[in-house]
Formats: structure tokens, C-alpha cells, sequence
């Protein structure tokens, strides 16, 4: 007798950071509907490790524009705040593996040592790149020193043997496979002066201990991509495929963004639009 596909398992993973705008409605839509068509399982994620940032009322926003457009997700969902001990395991992980230092620059100090250097770089985001000015130096963590721990990139791409690859589906079903390039990114922060663990290091071990099987996200995430599946392929985590949608843009061309001021969802509902209206504004069918 054959035996059944595993349920597929989707997640959206808004920042308690701000209200959602229409670029967060689009990727929340493309989760549901994704996993409504399959049988697949939808997965709701507060992604609150920024302490400093994260506001109880911005989640409470998060539930409350996610019910009013008409999404239904498992509970209890999951916050990042909540699991600081298993970002520090795959951390510890990594340390033993030796492809972990600490790093006390800061960033106008980087800036100002790539500014120095002919042949600066940047990494995928824009931010100047890493020149490893800690990376030689002792690898101890000293117990509450403000330092920053980062991959020793070169080391990480030694010690996963071979080439990082995933299957990209994009918005359409037939995959292709994807070659990584995490060296682009250099020495990536894993761990920052104050937050436990950096979004890249966290989102690979949500992902693996919920069991997600599609990765659901914009296009601004894709070259992200290449150090998630480094960071799965040496902790030892399972692949997901990946579907990277384009992004709601502004009149003007621009990236949705909370701190551009772009106009939220509970500001479209105050003029009297509904659901409907977003997924047309969207250009999502209507599948109800």
C-alpha cells in the first residue's frame, strides 16, 4: 500500500515591531492559500527575539489583522522571546565545531575599516562587508562581554563538505535547484551585544523544530537563503523548499516598509476596505 505524502507545514512570521502593512497581507495570503490547496497545515510565528523593539500590542495587532482578513493558523503559536535555549544549543554547536569568534567591532568602526581598504565590499543588504579584524583574535566568549559572535565563513564552508544547494519553487511549481553562495555574505553575525541570536540563526532552527516544510517569503530574503541552508546543512537541520515571492511595492516603486511610514492594514480598514479589497489590491484571487 502506498504511503500518503507527509502534510505539508507553511509559517508566517511577522515582527511585533510595528503594525502589518500590505506586504506583510501578501506573504500572510500566499501562506494560507499555499497550504489551504494542499492540505497542508498553516503556522503563525512571532519573531520577538529584538527585545528592545517588540511590543505586546503589535502582537495583539498581528492576531487581530490576521483574523480580520479571514486567515485561520495552529495554536499556540510560537514566539522567538520564548526559546532563547535552543538558538543557544545550535549556537553551542557551532562553537565546538570551532567556526564561531567573538567580535567587538562596532559598526561605524567597520565602516570606517572598509572605507580604509581599496577593495571593500558589501554584502547582499548594502552594509559594508566584514573585514575580520576580530577574527584572528581569541576565540573565548567572556562570561557578559559586549561582543558579537560571528561564522568564520571561510571555516563553515570547509567544514560542509562540498556544495549548498536548494530547491527553489519561486511562486510557480516546478523547482529549480539553486547553487548557495553564503560567502557573499562574509563573516555573518549570529549573535548580537544584547539579543541572543540573529535572525538567520534563529529562523533555521524554527523552521527545523516546527517542522516547516515550505519557506513561503519575499524576494528580499533570497540571497538570505544561502546562509539558512549553510547554517542547516552544518547543524544538521532538515531542507525546506523555498518559494521567494516579488513584494508589494509603493506608487513610487519602493519597498513596503514599517519605518517608510507605508500605510497599515488597520488604516485601510478605517476607510471602509475589506478583505476582499486587499487581495484585489493585491492581486490574489479570491478564494473563499
Amino acid at each position: 500500500m502506498t504511503k500518503p505524502p507527509p502534510q505539508r507545514v507553511f509559517r508566517f512570521a511577522p515582527s511585533p515591531n510595528g503594525f502589518l502593512h500590505l506586504g506583510h497581507a501578501y506573504s500572510a495570503l500566499l501562506n494560507f492559500d499555499m497550504a489551504r490547496r494542499c492540505g497542508g497545515r498553516l503556522l503563525l510565528r512571532i519573531e520577538d527575539i529584538d527585545q528592545g523593539r517588540s511590543r505586546r500590542e503589535y502582537e495583539a495587532a498581528i492576531y487581530e489583522d490576521m483574523a480580520w482578513l479571514g486567515l485561520v493558523w495552529e495554536k499556540p503559536v510560537r514566539r522567538q522571546s520564548e526559546h532563547f535555549d535552543d538558538y543557544a544549543a545550535a549556537l553551542e554547536k557551532l562553537d565546538a565545531l570551532g567556526l564561531l569568534y567573538a567580535c567587538s567591532c562596532s559598526r561605524a568602526e567597520i565602516a570606517q575599516a572598509t572605507r580604509a581598504r581599496d577593495d571593500w565590499l558589501r554584502d547582499p543588504d548594502g552594509a559594508p562587508l566584514y573585514p575580520g579584524t576580530c577574527r584572528e583574535k581569541s576565540h573565548e566568549f567572556a562570561q557578559g562581554a559586549p561582543a558579537n559572535r560571528r561564522l568564520n565563513m571561510a571555516k563553515a564552508l570547509a567544514c560542509a563538505g562540498g556544495a549548498v544547494r536548494w530547491r527553489e519553487h519561486g511562486m510557480g511549481e516546478e523547482a529549480r535547484e539553486m547553487r548557495a553562495d553564503p560567502a557573499q555574505w562574509g563573516d555573518v553575525v549570529l549573535a548580537r551585544k544584547g539579543i541572543p541570536a540573529s535572525y538567520h540563526i534563529a529562523v533555521v532552527v524554527d523552521d527545523a523544530l516546527q517542522g516547516v516544510t515550505d519557506v513561503v517569503r519575499g524576494t528580499d530574503l533570497f540571497h538570505a537563503t544561502s546562509v539558512h541552508r549553510l547554517l542547516q546543512r552544518l547543524l544538521d537541520l532538515p531542507e525546506p523548499v523555498y518559494h521567494h515571492h516579488h513584494l508589494a511595492l509603493d506608487a513610487g516603486g519602493a519597498k513596503l516598509a514599517k519605518r517608510r511610514g507605508s500605510k497599515t492594514l488597520r488604516m485601510l480598514r478605517e476607510e471602509g476596505l475589506s478583505p476582499t479589497d486587499v487581495r484585489r489590491m493585491l492581486g490574489l484571487a479570491n478564494e473563499g
